[in-house]
């Protein structure tokens, strides 16, 4: 590797189903470089099925970062992340000039990019009090919580989103300072290159993409996966589509039908959403997954340079 020349990161993302996996093993495999996956429910070991982990034969082709390293029980967080995958890439760059991350969320992309404030740790216990609060009053309970706590992060969070809302809570509540006097939301120069393509397709097509993966995941066995993680559906890493939808199954709540129907739905919405959090990024190149010789062209072309900090 040339010293004057900074190690380049080349990162693959886009919204779920629309084709990152089998993209970034041609591109792992075009430019001999390891992959860093950037999905944080991929994360977790015991959820296979239905966060569309790459399959056993696409790991083996390449080697493969942050993916089932965790259990559903270990506490982590995007900052955390931030401090693996910067470590990992420093390793990384030791021996190879790129390196690709591969995934479609957004927050875990950012904070490789640019840095993530540096926020404490949750308490155990005020964590479970307030999930305790979120289970028995509803979600209502906690919009009005950080409402009172911290109005102006109030307007600028996904209310709709219960882990944004418990963690801004506890964090006010641990601190006794509001959550956004403590996001200084400064981002960090890297001393890598970022290089981003996003990959897109029309909305039908995508749409139509998610109900086949959707059947696909029922076929290999999703539902018997849930049912096994029944005694631990409180965990947050369960609090997602697929897992959510299948344990209301359980209870009685939807026919099996009526349950991937809302997975399908609900993984549609979930796109729809990381299509809105990527087109702010204005450093992000789009192609259609078939078009990989542009995408080839442009990662041979792109110069190397240190990454200047940048707001979404």
């Amino acid at each position: 590797m040339n010293s004057d020349s900074p190690a380049k990161l080349i990162i693959l993302t886009g919204p779920t189903a629309v084709g990152k996996t089998s993209i970034s093993i041609e591109l792992a495999k075009t430019f001999s470089v390891e992959i860093l996956s950037a999905d944080s429910r991929q994360f977790f070991r015991e959820m296979k099925i239905g966060t569309a982990r790459p399959s056993a034969e696409f790991l083996r082709m390449v080697p493969h970062h942050f993916i089932a390293h965790l259990s559903i029980h270990d506490y982590y967080n995007v900052s955390r992340f931030e401090s693996d995958a910067l470590q990992k890439l420093d390793q990384l760059f030791k021996t190879s000039s790129s390196a690709l991350l591969v995934g479609g969320s957004g927050l875990y992309i950012n904070a490789v990019c640019h840095g993530i404030d540096e926020l404490p740790d949750p308490d155990g216990a005020l964590r479970e009090q307030l999930k305790n609060i979120y289970q028995n009053e509803g979600i209502k309970a906690l919009q009005d919580k950080l409402r009172k706590l911290d109005p102006l992060y109030f307007k600028q969070v996904d209310q709709s989103n219960p882990k944004r809302l418990l963690r801004a809570i506890e964090v006010c509540l641990a601190t006794g300072l509001s959550y956004s006097s403590l996001r200084k939301n400064k981002p960090k120069p890297r001393k890598f290159s970022i290089l981003k393509i996003g990959l897109q397709r029309d909305r039908e097509d995508l749409n139509k993409r998610i109900n086949s993966r959707v059947d696909q995941m029922m076929e290999e066995g999703l539902l018997e996966e849930v049912k096994e993680l029944i005694p631990f559906r409180i965990l947050n890493a369960l609090n997602t589509v697929g897992y959510k939808e299948l344990f209301d199954h359980f209870d009685g709540k939807y026919t099996l039908g009526q349950a991937v129907e809302k997975i399908k739905t609900n993984t549609r919405r979930f796109a729809k959403r990381q299509m809105t959090w990527f087109r702010k990024d204005r450093e992000i190149n789009w192609f259609h997954p078939d078009d990989l010789p542009k995408i080839l062209h442009l990662i041979n072309y792109q110069p190397n340079q240190p990454h200047q900090p940048h707001h979404l």
